[in-house]
């Protein structure tokens, strides 16, 4: 029948104008959306997990980066610690000669030289301090204040008149601090309260 060959020709036709390429609308490689919704999850997570590694990363050198550069900051400032401990007990050798020069040199004695020996012992020490604050060393002054384990070393108790127990009432050896931190530490005498 004349139809039932029209409808042939039809669907001849229209296979026809299907090529090769056209003939399955399907990829060749089927993937499910869950599939590539599982993929997808995978590689958000990974770029999570990579994004908080570099973070971590970036924060572990910038810490680094901090403590070395306080290491260097510190090796600047107290490089000459042990210098200044060296140099502190010439202070303490100067100090004393001056004191006993002082004793020496009355205003009464007729002996210029003892003066001058003095007056040039005092203007020394005095430079000798300056020098010592210019570099950040500087001599503690613990007579009156609170005892400090940090700063103090206690050597006897004295018996408080006047003053309040825990108060450094002497001082035997100077203290020394640079930049703040104690290289030696002051021997003192603390108050103490009198048992009767």
């Amino acid at each position: 029948s004349p139809c039932a060959f029209s409808t042939a020709a039809q669907q001849r036709s229209t296979g026809d104008e299907c090529g090769p390429e056209e003939a399955s609308e399907e990829p060749k490689h089927p993937l499910s959306d869950c599939a590539l919704e599982h993929k997808a999850s995978k590689l958000e997570e990974q770029v999570r997990d990579l994004t908080e590694r570099y973070r971590k990363a970036l924060a572990d050198s910038e810490n680094v980066r901090r403590r070395t550069q306080k290491f260097v900051e510190d090796a600047k400032l107290f490089g000459i610690q042990s210098f200044c401990r060296d140099l502190v007990e010439v202070a303490d050798i100067l100090e004393k000669t001056a004191e006993s020069a002082a004793g020496q040199a009355e205003p009464s004695d007729p002996n210029p030289t003892l003066k001058k020996i003095y007056e040039g012992l005092s203007l020394l020490e005095t430079k000798l301090q300056s020098v010592f604050a210019k570099h950040g060393l500087q001599k503690m002054n613990p007579v009156g204040g609170r005892y400090d384990p940090y700063e103090h070393e206690i050597i006897c108790h004295v018996p408080a008149e006047g003053v309040q127990p825990g108060t450094v009432a002497l001082v035997a050896q100077d203290g020394y601090k640079l930049h703040g931190r104690t290289i030696r530490h002051a021997l003192v005498g603390v108050a103490v309260e009198a048992h009767q």
